[in-house]
């Protein structure tokens, strides 16, 4: 949906970041087989690479668990 929005189509992905094709279609699906590196590659191109630090950024259930192993570990 970002890549339609923007006018960004595979082609100019594949210009600019170098990837195959194939690779583009893996991402575009969300397989997880495919590095986070290209990922990260065809965030940048379409302007979203500082999205990426919103990831886990508010970490509940992180902060609970380990809430939860420092009230165990007294």
């Amino acid at each position: 949906m970002a890549m339609k929005r923007r006018g960004i189509t595979h082609e100019m992905i594949h210009s600019r970041t170098g990837l195959s094709k194939p690779t583009l279609r893996k991402i575009s699906k969300g397989d997880p087989s495919v590095s986070l590196g290209h990922y990260v590659n065809v965030l940048a191109v379409l302007g979203l690479l500082d999205d990426l630090t919103k990831v886990a950024l508010d970490d509940e259930l992180g902060r609970k668990l380990q809430d939860i192993q420092l009230l165990n570990k007294k």
